[in-house]
Order: C-alpha cells, then sequence, then structure tokens
C-alpha cells in the first residue's frame, strides 16, 4: 500500500522530524531542511484540514527555526511539551536532572566527542562521533537514571536521553486524536528510530498506519528507505488526491 493510497483527507499525520523529514546530520545543529519540506508541509496542513502535527525529540522552539515561517501542532521532548492546533502550550511535570547532568557532563569532559544537550525536562548524551563509547554512554546514563526518581531513559540513534516517565509520542498522538481538528480521524505516524515505536503501536492499536524511515526491527505496517524517498511519496500523494485545474 503506497502513501497515496494511505493518505487520505479524513486522516490525521503525525510525522518525526530527524531522520524521517530530514537526514540526521553529526551535530543536532547541523541538519539542513531540504527546500521543499517547508511548501510540502503546508500543502498536506491545507489538505488535512489542519490535522498535521510534528512529533519529535526536540524541543517545540528548535522545530519552529527550522521550519520557519510555519507554526503548526508539535510535540516536542518525545511529549514532554505539546503545542495543540489552538497555540495552547501542554507541559508535563518535569523532575530534577542535576545527577543525570553531573553524570553526562563528567563523562563529556572525559571524552570530548560526546555532546551533552540539555532539553526542557531532559537531557541527551549524543555519542554519534564517538561509536565505540556507545556501552559506556548507556550504562553511565543508565545509573545516573535509575538513582533519578520519576525519570527513564530512552535510547536512540546514537544517543541516550533521560526523560521524564510519563512522556512518549504515543501519548502525545493519543493527547492530539481527543482534540480538533485531530479527533475521528484515522491516524498516520511516519518515523525512523527505536523512539517512533511507541508512535506507530499507538497508531495501530487505533486503526491507522505505522510508516518506519530506514532500517532496523519495528512494528510499522509500512517501510521506506530515506527521507528522500517518503518527501517525494508525500508529493505524489497530494498531486494525486488534489483535483487539476484547468
Amino acid at each position: 500500500m503506497t502513501l497515496a493510497e494511505i493518505l487520505r483527507p479524513s486522516c490525521a499525520l503525525f510525522l518525526d522530524f530527524d531522520g524521517t523529514m530530514v537526514d540526521i546530520a553529526p551535530q543536532p545543529h547541523a541538519v539542513e531542511v531540504p527546500e521543499p519540506l517547508i511548501p510540502l508541509l503546508r500543502a498536506l496542513h491545507r489538505y488535512l484540514d489542519g490535522a498535521l502535527a510534528v512529533i519529535s525529540g526536540r524541543p517545540i522552539a528548535q522545530l519552529d527555526a527550522f521550519l520557519q515561517p510555519l507554526q503548526i501542532p508539535a510535540a516536542g521532548v518525545h511529549g514532554a511539551e505539546r503545542r495543540s492546533a489552538g497555540g495552547q502550550v501542554h507541559l508535563l511535570d518535569t523532575h530534577p536532572l542535576d545527577h543525570v547532568e553531573h553524570a553526562a557532563r563528567a563523562l563529556a569532559a572525559l571524552h570530548p566527542r560526546l555532546l551533552v544537550e540539555d532539553k526542557r525536562g531532559s537531557l541527551a548524551l549524543h555519542y554519534r562521533q564517538a561509536p565505540e563509547l556507545e556501552q559506556l554512554c548507556l550504562d553511565t546514563m543508565q545509573k545516573a537514571v535509575d538513582e533519578s526518581p520519576g525519570m527513564t531513559l530512552l535510547r536512540g540513534k546514537m544517543v541516550a536521553e533521560a526523560k521524564p516517565g510519563g512522556a512518549s509520542k504515543g501519548r502525545a498522538i493519543e493527547d492530539f486524536l481527543r482534540e480538533p481538528p485531530f479527533a475521528g480521524r484515522t491516524p498516520v505516524f511516519i518515523g525512523d528510530d527505536v523512539t517512533d515505536e511507541a508512535g506507530f503501536s499507538t497508531v495501530q492499536r487505533l486503526g491507522g498506519t505505522g510508516v518506519k524511515v530506514g532500517e532496523g526491527a519495528t512494528v510499522a505496517a509500512r517501510r521506506l528507505p530515506d527521507p528522500r524517498t517518503l518527501l517525494r511519496e508525500l508529493e505524489a500523494a497530494l498531486a494525486a488526491r488534489t483535483p487539476r485545474t484547468a
């Protein structure tokens, strides 16, 4: 089944950002937004009557900066923050990160190729530039999280992230689906990472479709090879369903 068949006007579309709409960069700030992406998101937002949201591990403010001038509904920090279609921002309760931050920064001080990223209520340790340190990073972060009440460890592509235990992309999607213009629609979630598996499970439990971008084991019903292919398929889906004018 192609995206043209899946993406009907009655859908609610949820899109991850890094590795899904854009290629993953060596550093989080170095992501390059492909030229067609913003006009494509604008067209999808119009086609779906506003039922389009970005669901990301990044803070909403970073998403807005990359996608400006667009400001569409979004969930950031894996659902710890969420902006509704009406612009209202919902924030989950956060927990102290001092112990996790101390452990992560101490390790990064010993290994300068590691990157510590501080978000609202979350802290990520990136080891993309030092993949041989993966187990050390995971062990260090897991120990610090185990000693930090209310936190849980999320493992992604070359990153270990401490986040609030109640935050997940699946929960964020369910919250959107309780509100207009998402309520009553068939959900479609497209992501690329193990951090997106909760979102895939959620939309498929609710009768929708999960689409995995890239390699790796997944519960998603469909797969696409890379972000470039995703953008082409989204453009084709819009073209197939948008009436032509004379």
